[in-house]
């Protein structure tokens, strides 16, 4: 398989991704926003209409190879820092947070290299 065929796949596997959570976002609005709310996020409805909508368009732009840098960064800022807000939980919550932002780093750097290649 070529080398293009594989990074095809890779970008409209993990954007993919990206765009059914942010869709699932939107079917449970009401239980997410009730979850924001618990956690005491600012304006839980705008947020999670905001992060979702993010979610679903940098999502799609990275599946279908369109502006990737950019919609790559666009998911960094939505998740991490809007959800994966593990400096403002206590232990146990905090360490789950933490491991799921180090993963997103993780993967972040992976995608860097996989399109240096």
């Amino acid at each position: 398989m070529p080398v293009q065929s594989v990074q095809a796949l890779g970008a409209l596997l993990i954007g993919g991704v990206f765009v059914f959570a942010g869709i699932e976002h939107f079917l449970k609005f009401g239980a997410m926003r009730d979850y924001l709310a618990a956690q005491k996020f600012p304006a839980p409805a705008l947020m999670l209409a905001v992060g979702s909508t993010v979610e679903v368009a940098a999502g799609f732009l990275l599946a279908v190879g369109i502006t990737q840098p950019f919609a790559a960064g666009a998911l960094t800022l939505a998740t991490n820092v809007m959800l994966l807000r593990f400096w403002a939980v206590e232990e146990p919550a905090r360490q789950v947070l933490r491991n799921a932002f180090l993963i997103n780093i993780a993967v972040i750097g992976g995608l860097l290299l996989a399109g240096t290649v």
